[in-house]
């Protein structure tokens, strides 16, 4: 398990939206207007048959969480799309109203993409009850869940997820809210592979996420196409 503390989470974050961590080495592909890198570490393992090793790049794990409508939602539910994670917390009074007019702005470009889906994970799941995140969605204009869903889980079950999206939180009770946490977006791929991760406290590095979408999206249709 991947377990980082909450100052190293930050300094890899701002590195990677900031530009200055050459991540596109994680990734054999060519870092080209056609394709994206892959973020985090990676696997190289021997074939049996004595071909071409193969690459196993870092993956998003396994969970189980529930949206603001009360259903389950779990990595099979993002099956064949792509989607854009962030943490938050209902009552942040810092950086989460900036973050999701960031994210909204986002959505609003790709909402009548059925292949575009948004997962922000609250990190207050004793406050952000069900009927509180369906709130908070409302008043951001969402009303298909489906499409963008406002998340909870026990608190343990966020924390692991949060640094393999490369955000960082923790429960701070010198802070304004009570926790701490990064305003990072990441782009995970249908193979729940990190494919991009912006900071969405600036509105340069969110419009380079807005770009690099319809990247995303070409190697996904590309890669569908391939395997037909």
């Amino acid at each position: 398990m991947i377990s980082f503390s909450f100052r190293r989470i930050c300094q890899v974050a701002l590195l990677t939206v900031g530009g200055a961590l050459a991540l596109s080495s994680c990734s054999d592909k060519p870092d080209t207007a056609q394709t994206l890198p892959y973020y985090g570490e990676r696997d190289v393992r021997p074939r049996a048959d004595g071909g071409p090793a193969d690459t196993i790049f870092a993956s998003i794990p396994s969970f189980t969480l529930t949206d603001q409508d009360g259903k389950t939602i779990t990595n099979q539910t993002f099956a064949g799309k792509v989607y854009v994670a962030d943490f938050f917390f209902a009552t942040c009074p810092s950086i989460c109203p900036k973050m999701q007019s960031e994210m909204l702005r986002v959505y609003e470009q790709f909402k009548d993409n059925p292949r575009v889906v948004f997962l922000s994970h609250t990190i207050d799941p004793a406050h952000d009850s069900i009927p509180v995140l369906r709130d908070y969605a409302q008043r951001l204009g969402i009303q298909d869940a489906s499409r963008w869903h406002f998340a909870t889980a026990p608190h343990d079950t966020i924390f692991r997820l949060a640094p393999r999206y490369f955000a960082a939180v923790e429960k701070n009770s010198t802070v304004a809210g009570g926790y701490a946490h990064s305003g990072a977006f990441a782009l995970v791929d249908s193979d729940r592979h990190i494919r991009g991760v912006y900071d969405g406290m600036v509105k340069e590095k969110v419009d380079q996420l807005i770009k690099d979408l319809p990247v995303l999206l070409q190697e996904e249709a590309a890669k569908t196409k391939k395997a037909q």
